[in-house]
């Protein structure tokens, strides 16, 4: 599995703890930004990590920012992800087992460093259903059309 990572100021020092989850995982993952703490733009960094997850050049995306919000709404933007923003353990299992989550949205002035490890590894870990939720993402799809 491939994750694109990505974050504004405000999720940066969240984002740097991340990638130690991910490399203790052994989860391959590109990191598109920010690279510091100074004020940017959360656009910028949500939507080229959705697209990394469209174009299939990742398997799934994690965005953070200082709460999470800004970075769904953009990525939700992009026809076919669907972006949860999670800030629980039980949230990130049923992003991923009932709508397939794509991407994951964190607030790091939400949550600590210890709580967004765990949720990153629940929803990493957490596989889609299917069945009658397929059928729900199917219809969701179709609004994108």
């Amino acid at each position: 599995m491939k994750v694109a990572l990505g974050a504004d100021h405000g999720g940066y020092e969240l984002k740097e703890e991340i990638k130690s989850v991910l490399d203790e995982a052994g989860v391959e993952y590109e990191d598109l930004g920010c690279d510091c703490s100074d004020s940017v733009d959360y656009p910028d960094y949500a939507v080229p990590v959705a697209e990394k997850v469209t174009a299939g050049e990742a398997d799934r995306g994690i965005l953070v920012c200082g709460t999470g919000i800004g970075m769904s709404i953009a990525a939700n933007k992009v026809n076919g992800i669907r972006c949860a923003l999670v800030h629980d353990v039980f949230s990130a299992k049923m992003t991923r087992a009932h709508n397939d989550s794509n991407v994951l949205a964190m607030g790091a002035r939400v949550i600590g460093s210890g709580l967004a490890g765990e949720i990153v590894k629940a929803w990493l870990s957490t596989e889609h259903e299917g069945g009658r939720h397929a059928d729900r993402i199917q219809k969701v799809a179709a609004i994108e059309q």
